[in-house]
């Protein structure tokens, strides 16, 4: 009888093969982790590509101090589940070392000053490949990015220089201060995740589900009431049924009206959407239409 692959089986297959392409051909690997759902089924597709022994390279969190406090305590019991090693290379720190500038006001966010902390925690640590979640459907820059994305010893990247990826291939070859950001999940889709996620059962942070929370409108987006983020006139506080489709910074990260209280719920309400998690969600992507690519030039993920 034969045996019929699903799209997330052969999606499954193609990203355990390159995770051990690339614990095959480079050294010091690190696996970006944010506690989101994207890292999530990153870590998920480790554990699976590497098992019975456990991952073999560390999971790194570019902590902004402005994160959400229910993925804060997801990362750190996912990880301590898996026995992993966790680095977290502290946005503040780098601010507190002049390495990056605290910016003010209400439109405030340390979201871009991710880029620097990331590359000296690279540069410090010697890594030489860094897992990351991004996924080709998400903006457009993203989708001009190879699975293996050569950056250079200043840790840029040029979207016009990059290596052909023929036949499943993969050159892992750099030069002494170079490094390669990998992403296993290019070809899988936001509806994917979250099919896979449900399919696997894996937990998520709560904020993922529909719950009662103080938000308030900016720009046509809903924001949560913190610490982090400064009110401007007119701006009113009021409780409303909101969930995440993506996790980031509390400065810059929208939430969605939703009454999606399962993994079933959310897979059916992606499954309907028309608008992309980061174009729904997440304000440091509007900044301009090259907003994204601009900010990987750089050095970001």
């Amino acid at each position: 009888m034969a045996y019929e692959v699903t799209q997330l089986q052969e999606l499954e297959s193609e990203s355990i093969h390159i995770m051990r392409e690339v614990a095959a051909e480079l050294e010091r690997p690190v696996l970006l982790f944010s506690g989101g759902k994207d890292s999530i089924t990153l870590l998920r597709l480790a554990e699976k590509a590497f098992w019975p022994g456990r991952i073999p390279f560390p999971v790194m969190h570019v902590d902004t101090g402005h994160n959400f406090p229910e993925v804060i305590e997801f990362r750190d019991k996912r990880v301590a589940e898996l026995g992993a090693r966790l680095i977290v290379a502290s946005v503040q720190e780098s601010i507190d070392k002049g390495r990056a500038v605290e910016e003010t006001g209400p439109r405030a966010s340390r979201n871009r000053l991710q880029t620097v902390t990331l590359l000296d925690a690279i540069e410090e640590h010697g890594f030489d490949a860094a897992f990351g979640g991004a996924r080709r459907d998400e903006e457009r820059a993203r989708a001009k990015e190879r699975v293996f994305s050569f950056r250079d010893d200043f840790g840029q990247w040029d979207p016009k220089s990059q290596r052909p990826e023929l036949w499943n291939l993969y050159n892992g070859k750099i030069r002494k201060g170079e490094h390669v950001r990998v992403f296993p999940l290019s070809n899988w889709t936001e509806l994917d995740i979250w099919q896979y996620i449900a399919n696997e059962r894996l937990e998520i942070p709560p904020i993922y589900f529909s719950h009662k929370r103080d938000v308030f409108k900016r720009d046509g987006m809903l924001y949560a009431v913190s610490d982090h983020v400064e009110l401007m006139d007119g701006e009113t506080p009021f409780e409303a049924s909101v969930r995440y489709r993506t996790v980031g910074d509390m400065s810059c990260t929208g939430a969605v009206q939703s009454e999606a209280h399962s993994l079933e719920d959310v897979v059916a309400e992606i499954a309907a959407s028309r608008i992309t998690e980061r174009g729904e969600t997440r304000a440091d992507d509007r900044a301009t239409e090259a907003a994204m690519e601009d900010r990987k030039r750089e050095g970001y993920f």
